[in-house]
């Protein structure tokens, strides 16, 4: 999350001292609790936002865990960024560069990874750097990097602007002699700074080198990039913890209640067990009592409870649950069956109004990214042009694609054929298909061409056997009279 600060507090930048940096440090230590509990909800170790991560599993508490912080993030990363993001260049622009160095890192990988910290924690950091090319050790290639915002944070002036001042990465560093200490790496403007100390807080005194590690990145900005998953920063399950604890606690006192129903206390009246027989009876406890008035009986004491009741309960707690999260149920009995592309879009509105808030906002650290990358990009002589160009996302949803053909070929009309093949979810350039239609078109011309030309070369060759036999017909005739 980023830090705004005072930009006269914030002081000098390029190399911000140690106050500034320390305070920074502070108020993020803040946020780590509720940062780590949203990673713990989705790895499957739930805990209250106040306490401190249980090492124990569920299984190891003999808890019910139905992992819906897990599904909800999963489901809105394969919706979001489930089908690859593309990039279509300003008109008399070039970005085959940037579109070249972003194939190259495999950066698909990297924004599904990127999408799920922003599903989890509500934000995503990204990190640009240079690193040695792998077949030649004095060429640089530019990467990115996904990284965790609980050891990593973006510091901004407090202006509308939020301009961006610095980032810093801290970590704690063990050596194979168990000796522990802190790295800190501060990104200005021009260069990483690297400072190590014995403390999670940098002095003087705690300092293990006596001059910090600089080395400029030619960036022309600070190379870290914050993501948002919405104006508030919460992940896609945070408001939904109550919901995911209550229908877990469903879901663990209903299996405990059957365990007991199994284990249930058996009452003898008027009569014992042989005194071989042990207390208990396959798991029972056995309790002895007097005899009623029609004589010896045995029972079982039970806690009975409503089963019918307990299940409409938990239906509601996941219906509400997806209504609010607005993920749908795959398993609701709606989505079964044929359903129209027409049909599917009410039935997924909610969540389509969430992907849109979600896309804009990643779609702005997507422009800083490709600023980013076209300055580093520059400085190789291959000039880009990343001003105009177009980000677009296709939501990985359930669609029918035959409706949407029958659209576009009902649409011919009056909706050139360029906007209408937009529509389907797997053509990234419409453009490219066109001329694939035209030159589908005429190599069909030229293959009919071909065969009417065939075609008439075999009728001439007809008609000229059929006056040759004519003449020879004549002849024959002459010479017979």
């Amino acid at each position: 999350m980023a830090i705004a600060i005072d930009r006269e507090e914030a002081g000098d930048i390029s190399n911000p001292s140690f106050e500034v940096i320390n305070w920074c440090v502070q108020q993020h230590q803040k946020e780590l609790a509720r940062l780590q509990m949203l990673s713990d909800y989705y790895d499957g170790r739930p805990h209250k936002p106040n306490e401190l991560a249980d090492v124990r599993t569920p299984h190891e508490k003999e808890e019910i865990y139905v992992n819906n912080a897990k599904y909800v993030t999963d489901m809105m990363v394969g919706f979001a960024v489930g089908a690859p993001i593309s990039y279509a260049p300003p008109k008399a622009g070039n970005i085959d560069p940037i579109i070249d160095a972003l194939d190259a890192m495999r950066i698909r990988k990297h924004d599904k990874e990127l999408a799920k910290d922003i599903s989890v924690y509500g934000i995503g950091l990204e990190l640009q750097y240079l690193s040695r090319h792998p077949d030649n050790p004095l060429k640089t290639v530019p990467k990115i990097a996904a990284i965790d915002p609980r050891g990593m944070f973006v510091v901004v002036d407090d202006t509308v602007e939020r301009e961006k001042l610095f980032a810093v990465r801290y970590k704690e560093k063990q050596s194979i002699k168990g000796v522990r200490t802190w790295e800190f790496n501060i990104y200005t403007k021009k260069a990483v700074i690297t400072y190590r100390s014995k403390e999670m807080q940098l002095t003087q005194s705690s300092l293990m080198d006596d001059r910090p590690k600089v080395v400029l990145h030619y960036y022309k900005d600070v190379p870290v990039t914050e993501y948002r998953n919405n104006e508030e920063k919460q992940g896609d399950f945070e408001q939904q913890i109550p919901q995911i604890d209550g229908y877990n606690k469903l879901m663990t006192d209903r299996i405990r209640d059957k365990e007991n129903f199994i284990k249930a206390v058996m009452v003898l009246y008027g009569f014992t067990l042989p005194e071989e027989r042990p207390d208990e009876m396959n798991g029972n406890v056995v309790l002895n009592a007097p005899a009623k008035e029609d004589g010896g009986d045995a029972e079982f004491l039970v806690n009975t409870f409503d089963e019918n009741g307990v299940q409409v309960l938990a239906d509601a707690l996941i219906d509400d649950f997806h209504k609010t999260s607005y993920v749908p149920n795959l398993n609701d009995e709606n989505f079964s069956g044929n359903v129209s592309g027409e049909a599917m879009k009410y039935k997924l509105f909610g969540l389509l109004l969430v992907l849109a808030t979600k896309i804009g906002y990643m779609e702005d650290g997507l422009t800083e990214r490709l600023r980013l990358l076209a300055n580093i990009v520059s400085l190789k002589g291959e000039a880009v042009d990343v001003d105009g160009i177009k980000i677009s996302f296709k939501p990985n949803l359930p669609i029918n694609r035959s409706d949407i053909i029958k659209q576009i070929s009902d649409s011919q009309e009056f909706i050139p054929l360029l906007v209408s093949l937009g529509w389907l979810d797997d053509i990234d350039d419409p453009e490219e298909i066109l001329e694939m239609l035209r030159a589908q078109k005429e190599e069909e011309i030229k293959l009919n061409q071909k065969a009417m030309g065939t075609a008439n070369s075999h009728s001439d060759v007809e008609m000229e056997e059929e006056d040759d036999a004519d003449d020879q017909s004549e002849n024959q005739e002459r010479l017979d009279a």
